[in-house]
């Protein structure tokens, strides 16, 4: 008689007692050389696997032995045939269709067919509600446990990369890996700069040596649940429901922010088999549309679509509108040294504005939150007395604890943001300085990423006007350049009265009722120290939003190692 062999086995079993698969098959295969059954085809399932997968073999067996008119299938016991009801009816059909068609037992010497007595299907049907009592019981331990895990602040599987377990059994959590989360970290912030897309940010994250656990390529899918992976801020998300963490954050929450915003995005980069250098950074200056970039016979051109019938009709290659971009990064440049220095100590200088700024704000949110955590007390003591219902209870402790949560987020963003300024100020002016330095050494190495971020990072907008480019620099740059301008007026010839804290023009001209950009009217343009601190207070109160500062930071990354590959040349 032919017959198939069905196995199940937990990987719990093969891990505590060695029983596995073919040790099961082996069993069942002798058992079937003894019944004088001929084994057409064995069928294996883990219970490792999800229900869907185990499902699926055991549909495919039924499938097999109607269409191969198998007349019997060979098992441990009836736990290991099916565990659950929604499969009996089906296995009583196919008994059912024929007298030949046998279920064998192996462990339980009983086999099920056509003609058995009503005590053998009572006693079949009791250990099926058996074993789905004990699959239901399991079920609910596990459930259990996890619950336990997440209020301790733990994920109960594994980290996602970046993180490794570390503990013995039962007491297993999670730190930070050394190798890998840097590599994590270095994701976020390529993706927040808004120029990848996550095919290009896989094959990017591939060649810097990203890993699977496996040691393969990240896929573009597993990349992207990384990506929004609340994990690396130090939460966890579980059944659709967000748990405190407790493992160690690998980035902050204004970069995770960022990040999700730019993936449901309708603007969010895609993967393009060519790359240009200005895709997404131009627009036009009658309809607005972005301009489109293509290459023809070598060479690259850039052109409106025509939105509502605009009329601009000229197409411009790229060089010529690279060499109208260099003059925006040249008109950034102070060619008096000696106001360079002195520049450089007025951002020092005023910083203590600034420390003095963010030391205040941290003692009032201090207060809101510990305000915020008396109402929290009350309102425990309130459910204590059954002063209140559980649901009121649930809604405001809800709300209460967000709002400790985002407290708590802000202080410890403004405690350490006043260094942040600092850097951020002096960076910028430094950047300011050598921009079209920077940028041609990254045109030599076709380094267009880079590129890409020093023109998003000086520019908040690029217009192009039948060939002709024009800008408006980001707000910290447009402050410099003001400020640029003026340093670098030709009237401004003696400079003997700088340590005098005096800088004039040499001639007055008359500036009444006209508006200065970095200081009230006035016929000279700094009278001492003081007014260059004031304008250089202006570049950081630019960025006095501190998420626009963490967003600045992010890009600044991104050109960081150029500015050190220049200083290496020169």
């Amino acid at each position: 008689m032919k017959s198939v062999i069905f196995c199940r086995v937990s990987s719990k079993e093969q891990e505590e007692t060695g029983y596995s698969l073919p040790a099961q098959e082996k069993f069942l295969r002798e058992y079937g050389d003894k019944q004088g059954l001929e084994v057409k085809k064995v069928f294996a399932i883990s219970e490792s696997a999800a229900g869907k997968s185990q499902r699926k073999v055991f549909e495919e067996m039924i499938a097999y032995v109607r269409k191969h008119n198998i007349c019997a299938i060979i098992v441990e016991t009836t736990d290991r045939l099916t565990r659950n009801f929604s499969d009996v009816p089906t296995i009583d059909l196919w008994i059912t269709e024929s007298e030949e068609h046998q279920i064998h037992l192996a462990k339980e010497a009983c086999i099920l067919h056509n003609s058995s007595r009503s005590h053998e299907w009572f006693m079949w049907r009791v250990k099926v509600a058996t074993a789905e009592y004990y699959v239901r019981l399991l079920s609910e331990n596990v459930k259990k446990g996890q619950k336990e895990k997440l209020a301790q602040g733990w994920i109960p599987t594994k980290p996602p990369l970046g993180y490794k377990t570390v503990g013995e059994t039962g007491h297993k959590i999670h730190i930070i890996d050394e190798g890998a989360s840097k590599l994590v970290i270095k994701m976020f912030e390529l993706y927040a700069s808004g120029d990848y897309s996550i095919k290009k940010l896989a094959n990017t994250m591939y060649k810097e040596g990203m890993r699977s656990p496996q040691g393969n390529k990240l896929a573009v899918s597993r990349t992207h649940s990384l990506l929004r992976d609340p994990f690396y801020m130090g939460k966890i998300r579980w059944n659709d429901e967000i748990y405190e963490g407790k493992q160690e954050p690998l980035i902050s929450k204004e970069l995770f922010d960022k990040v999700q915003k730019l993936l449901k995005s309708k603007t969010t980069p895609t993967y393009m088999k060519h790359s240009y250098l200005f895709k997404g950074l131009i627009r036009c200056t009658t309809c607005k549309g972005l301009i489109t970039w293509e290459l023809h016979r070598g060479h690259r051109y850039g052109h409106c679509n025509h939105y509502n019938k605009c009329p601009q009709k000229t197409w411009v290659k790229e060089p010529g509108t690279e060499e109208q971009l260099l003059e925006g990064f040249e008109n950034l440049r102070i060619k008096n040294k000696r106001v360079t220095e002195w520049l450089k100590k007025a951002l020092k200088e005023s910083h203590r504005d600034e420390v003095e700024y963010h030391n205040s704000t941290v003692g009032e949110l201090e207060t809101r939150y510990e305000a915020v955590s008396r109402r929290m007390d009350k309102l425990y003591d309130d459910k204590l007395d059954e002063k209140i219902t559980q649901e009121f209870y649930n809604r405001k402790f809800k709300q209460y604890s967000k709002e400790k949560d985002e407290l708590t987020e802000t202080i410890k963003r403004h405690s350490t943001a006043s260094t942040g300024y600092l850097n951020l100020g002096i960076n910028l002016y430094e950047l300011s300085q050598r921009a079209r330095e920077i940028y041609l050494v990254a045109k030599k190495k076709e380094m267009l990423d880079e590129q890409r971020a020093l023109i998003r990072l000086v520019f908040k907008r690029l217009i192009l006007d039948e060939g002709k480019l024009s800008w408006e620099y980001s707000r910290a740059f447009k402050i410099l350049s003001e400020a640029v301008s003026r340093t670098n007026c030709s009237k401004v010839e003696n400079l003997e009265g700088l340590e005098k804290e005096t800088f004039e023009h040499h001639e007055k001209s008359d500036v009444t009722g006209q508006k200065d950009s970095l200081s009230p009217s006035h016929p000279i343009w700094l009278h001492s120290p003081e007014h260059i601190i004031r304008s250089m207070s202006r570049i950081f109160r630019a960025f006095e939003d501190v998420v626009q500062v963490e967003l600045m930071k992010t890009r600044w990354e991104e050109i960081k190692r150029l500015r050190n590959t220049v200083s290496l040349v020169t």
